[in-house]
């Protein structure tokens, strides 16, 4: 019998928040638990994408005796919202209510685990007024983190552009720095069919991992790399090495594999299910 076998069907409910609802996806941890995880996905299109590879991480860690949490963040997936009412703020309340439940339902602290932009959320969230007692972060699993959330909105409205250069732009001029200027002056813009509210866009133009302490509690740092034997980029090495000065407990890794997030078909990445199962097989390592 395979491992991901013997995790239990994941349970399906909507928990009730200050705006709405949120859809959840609740892993138990079969035999022992050991602890447990809120999964924070990422950005747009890329949480579609990854969303196989969430459901066998989440379904290999239960089987492990880690529960997991799946929350989909208001706005986005099924939960309330649209994504034109996105954000940060809502978003950084989202997790510390996915970090609450989690909590009360084992009787013990949990921890967060981010993929991309839902990593650096993870980061942002660790150093929020949200996180206090219980549902303050034990452990992080972080997934090819986004280092600049201003980077990332940039590559976000490339998108845009790219599509206006298709002939659907109406002859407006779209670079980045002119949709940025759109946005700062308090419009909303449709990008990939996604509508990108300038509250929004401005929280994630203010976020920089290297302008940022580290969390207190250990991290977990993996990327994925395109081919064996390639290191950490040099963005990513420069900031670990950063953290570490400053006294994190990090320990960081490289996984070949697709980068499934951006991918055009669905694509899983079994090396970076390896290593994440392997970081919490320990009884040492649990969350």
């Amino acid at each position: 019998m395979s491992l991901f076998s013997l995790a239990a069907h994941a349970q399906p409910f909507f928990l009730k928040a200050a705006a709405g609802e949120r859809y959840c996806l609740f892993h138990p941890a079969v035999g022992a638990c050991r602890g447990g995880l809120v999964y924070v996905p990422p950005f747009g299109e890329e949480m579609n994408k990854a969303r196989r590879m969430a459901a066998l991480q989440a379904r290999a860690l239960a089987a492990q005796g880690i529960a997991v949490l799946q929350i989909d963040l208001h706005g986005t997936g099924d939960s309330s919202g649209d994504f034109a009412d996105a954000r940060w703020e809502q978003w950084l309340a989202d997790v510390a209510l996915g970090c609450q439940w989690l909590s009360a339902r084992l009787g013990r602290p949990v921890g967060l685990w981010g993929l991309r932009l839902g990593a650096l959320l993870a980061l942002d969230y660790a150093r929020s007024p949200y996180a206090q007692g219980a549902a303050a972060p034990t452990r992080m699993l972080l997934w090819q983190p986004v280092h600049s959330g201003g980077a990332h909105l940039t590559q976000f409205l490339r998108l845009r552009m790219a599509n206006d250069m298709l002939g659907a732009g109406g002859g407006q001029k779209t670079g980045t720095a002119a949709l940025r200027e759109q946005l700062h002056g308090g419009a909303t813009l449709e990008v990939a069919g996604y509508e990108l509210a300038p509250e929004l866009a401005n929280a994630l133009d203010a976020l920089d991992l290297a302008k940022m302490a580290p969390p207190a509690c250990p991290l977990h740092w993996i990327d994925v790399v395109a081919a064996e034997g390639r290191p950490l980029t040099p963005a990513s090495a420069k900031l670990v090495a950063a953290w570490r000065a400053q006294g994190a407990e990090l320990d960081a890794q490289v996984v070949a594999g697709p980068q499934f997030w951006g991918t055009q078909e669905i694509a899983t990445c079994p090396a970076l299910l390896d290593a994440s199962r392997a970081l919490f097989q320990e009884a040492a390592h649990a969350v």
